[in-house]
């Protein structure tokens, strides 16, 4: 399968686009006992949470974030132990679980900017491009072709190379592509795409555009 790709612009960033809203804010507000959250202005209700955490012990405030977003994934127990943890290690970046690590960026950021730094800061990459199939190649464009893609587009000590060989060369399913990608958004005949920086980073891009073949894993 081949594509040719046209990168636009790379970001990275230390915050999500949406990864909070005015109701996730008024929620966590609740949680830290702020009863004047009644305000519909996002950035409002930011200070206000951001206060709130402040008045908080860190890893009190880490349990409290990480119990909102992520008691469906995690249980009390862990939740007590990440929210010590995070304080020292980047979580985000070294969770076991990768699916669970888009969320776990977010807390972190959360709790980053409300303490001024108290956490580790951790950091995304958006990348703005253009995809066009060529030849046989699936015209679905899935998280997993755009990975494998970029990678071929990658300095070869990044950690998805080295991580997920037999995958990116089709030996193996590659299930992790679907996590390792936070999001993917057609816009116009342009993709953006989120990912950690952990994963890829700005600087490891090598050339703006490029074509290259990948391999699909087929069981037998």
């Amino acid at each position: 399968m081949k594509y040719a790709i046209k990168i636009h612009k790379i970001s990275t960033v230390n915050t999500l686009p949406s990864a909070w809203n005015l109701n996730d804010y008024k929620q966590l507000l609740g949680r830290f006992n702020f009863t004047d959250a009644e305000s519909s202005d996002l950035l409002e209700l930011e200070e206000f949470l951001f206060m709130a955490i402040g008045e908080t012990a860190p890893n009190e405030a880490a349990a409290i974030v990480l119990d909102y977003k992520l008691s469906k994934d995690l249980s009390k127990g862990q939740i007590d132990q990440l929210s010590h943890e995070m304080l020292s290690d980047r979580i985000s970046e070294e969770y076991p679980k990768i699916a669970l690590h888009k969320n776990l960026f977010s807390v972190n950021q959360l709790l980053y900017h409300a303490y001024n730094g108290k956490f580790l800061n951790t950091e995304a990459t958006i990348v703005k491009f253009d995809i066009v199939v060529l030849a046989n190649a699936d015209k679905s464009i899935t998280k997993e072709v755009v990975l494998k893609c970029f990678t071929k587009n990658l300095d070869s000590h990044n950690i998805i190379i080295r991580l997920f060989r037999d995958q990116l060369n089709g030996n193996e399913a590659f299930k992790e592509a679907n996590d390792i990608i936070w999001d993917l958004q057609k816009e116009g005949n342009s993709y953006t795409m989120i990912t950690s920086d952990y994963w890829m980073s700005k600087n490891e891009f090598l050339v703006s555009e490029f074509e290259t073949s990948i391999q699909f894993f087929e069981e037998a």
